[in-house]
């Protein structure tokens, strides 16, 4: 089977990635409801029963919505870093103490046959961490809620076999659009979002030949739209003489539901 991926949701309103082998499944942040990620996953044919651990990146809303839920339906223990569990505790109400979980910046677990690495990213939350995820020389990234790029931040998605990162908005949209200046300047400031241009360059910082598919995630749907993001990351690309659906395939993730479920062997 090998490792196999897809975003379930991916956006202001909900974010959840599911990570399979044969012996291992996780979700990584459930910010939607139990309903709705348990009718993602039967449609590629995977079951809640199955799913072994949620990991959170942060205590923002869209990112762990369903998962108080999930771990007293399903008895899931949930991994978070001291300050996400700090400041989440209320909203997603009570967790078992077997199942509430610590990880620590840049100090990866073993949860059977996955070896899973937090690292530490720049946003405006109480600790927040992305994930990598290795099984048998893949390595796959979950990289989204980032303000700024960071060294440690390209040193820990390099490498990656494929991605979710971060295309949330379009700068021009964003600062004509309608939102308040304070909300403006949080989205553009060093631990808000990251834009489609910004993505793109991160993206030519960490291409290697075993990189052949990127999922652009988190897109905002005020400010942003799947055919500008496509195209502004693939122009970006391009200026590094990188060229989309030759060198890698982009896919845009959906706001809600499976995108494509992608297949990687050894």
């Amino acid at each position: 089977m090998g490792l196999e991926f897809t975003t379930l949701a991916s956006g202001s309103k909900g974010n959840s990635v599911y990570i399979g082998t044969k012996d291992t499944k996780i979700l990584i942040d459930a910010g939607i409801s139990g309903t709705k990620i348990e009718s993602a996953l039967k449609d590629i044919n995977v079951s809640l029963d199955e799913i072994d651990a949620v990991f959170i990146t942060h205590e923002h809303s869209d990112h762990i919505d369903g998962v108080g839920v999930l771990s007293r339906r399903y008895n899931l223990p949930i991994y978070a870093t001291e300050g996400t569990w700090n400041n989440m505790p209320e909203k997603i109400g009570k967790i078992s103490k077997p199942n509430k979980r610590l990880v620590y910046k840049d100090e990866g677990i073993v949860l059977n046959d996955l070896f899973i690495r937090p690292f530490e990213v720049p946003h405006d939350a109480k600790e927040p961490v992305c994930y990598s995820v290795l099984y048998n020389g893949i390595k796959i990234c979950v990289a989204t809620d980032m303000g700024h790029i960071t060294r440690n931040v390209i040193e820990n998605i390099r490498h990656s076999s494929a991605l979710v990162l971060e295309s949330n908005h379009d700068i021009n949209m964003l600062k004509s659009g309608d939102y308040p200046y304070n909300l403006k300047e949080r989205i553009l400031g060093k631990f808000g979002h990251i834009s489609n241009e910004t993505c793109g360059k991160l993206l030519s910082c960490v291409m290697n030949d075993k990189l052949k598919n990127v999922f652009l995630g988190h897109l905002s749907q005020d400010n942003n739209t799947p055919e500008l993001a496509y195209l502004t990351v693939a122009n970006t690309l391009e200026e590094f003489g990188i060229q989309a659906e030759k060198d890698v395939n982009l896919h845009i993730a959906k706001s809600y539901g499976i995108t494509e479920l992608i297949k990687l062997e050894e």
